[in-house]
């Protein structure tokens, strides 16, 4: 039987060294985590036997076009990201069967403008507050990718009302949410326990 492909768009909880694009930030091995096979998304697509054709993640960005020094509209943010692989053709020469989706943590700490949920008629401006990019970037992936199995990772430590968008838009588009009990940390960042925890949250509600 052949392998479902995978895809990521993460930030700096799903990077690792020479695992991401080149020019692409990245915080891990970092902290007690010095393999990649300690890292949540390696465990996952190992357990769940599946095929990672990219990791997408960027250390530090956000998913909106407010990041930490302001505009990010063109170069790290989730949203350009997605757009940019549309446009050079990566969806049509590759299948993408599963999306995990791991964001919204460095929104919140770059105290981004929150905005207002919303799911049509977006204007650019719309996009950098977060609650009406989230909601932007899941109707992307949702008309890019109609028929994948998209799994939207809320992070624990962050502000409520992000939790609370992805939660709704995960729902607004079919997508699963994940929500997270306790995630082992330090530095903000997920010790190998923490991943564990990760992994743990994911692959139940795969099962689900």
């Amino acid at each position: 039987m052949q392998k479902k492909n995978a895809i990521i768009f993460g930030d700096s909880y799903s990077t690792y060294k020479d695992l991401i694009p080149e020019g692409y930030a990245r915080y891990y091995p970092k902290l007690d985590v010095e393999k990649k096979e300690e890292t949540w998304w390696h465990q996952v697509i190992t357990e769940a036997e599946l095929n990672l054709v990219l990791n997408n993640s960027w250390s530090g960005s956000t998913i909106g076009y407010t990041g930490y020094s302001g505009d990010c509209s063109n170069d790290s943010s989730f949203i350009y990201r997605l757009l940019k692989l549309e446009k050079d053709g990566f969806f049509k020469e590759n299948k993408i069967d599963v999306v995990f989706v791991f964001g919204g943590t460095n929104d919140s700490w770059a105290n981004a403008p929150l905005g207002e949920l919303k799911f049509d008629n977006f204007e650019r401006d719309n996009l950098f507050s977060v609650l009406p990019a989230i909601c932007f970037f899941f109707k992307e992936l949702k008309r890019i990718l109609p028929n994948a199995s998209v799994y939207c990772l809320a992070n624990t430590d962050i502000k409520t009302e992000i939790i609370n968008a992805i939660n709704v838009a995960s729902e607004e588009f079919g997508f699963t949410p994940v929500n997270f009990d306790k995630i082992a940390k330090e530095e903000g960042h997920p010790t190998v326990q923490g991943m564990i925890d990760i992994k743990t949250a994911v692959l139940k509600a795969m099962e689900k």
